[in-house]
């Protein structure tokens, strides 16, 4: 679980990261529509999107010839049990948490 935690932690401590998977919570998204916004080349986005799929945040699949993503929320339990255990934290509901993503990128807009 720490190699996991690991990587999740990581994962969420980019920006870009972070603005992906925002993106992704309106709907599955192909890779290049996920670069679009983004000054950087595609290569780079997609160095970010492995990172994400490794940390189980996203998954990627093959339609046909293109290459889409899709947020895995399932993946930030992990996080948020590690980070109740100090009592800070009240449990998470992930019906929230997308809310709470979603009011970010409006106000962010």
């Amino acid at each position: 679980m720490n190699q996991t935690l690991d990587q999740i932690f990581a994962a969420l401590g980019d920006p870009t990261r972070r603005e992906i998977l925002m993106m992704l919570l309106e709907d599955d998204m192909a890779v290049t529509d996920v670069a679009e916004p983004f000054e950087m080349s595609l290569a780079a986005i997609s160095k970010h999107l492995q990172i994400l799929t490794r940390a189980g945040l996203i998954a990627q699949e093959k339609r046909g010839r293109v290459k889409w993503c899709k947020l895995q929320m399932h993946a930030m339990h992990d996080a948020a049990v590690w980070m109740q255990g100090f009592g800070q934290v009240d449990p998470i509901n992930l019906d929230d948490f997308e809310t709470f993503l979603k009011e970010q990128t409006i106000v962010d807009e």
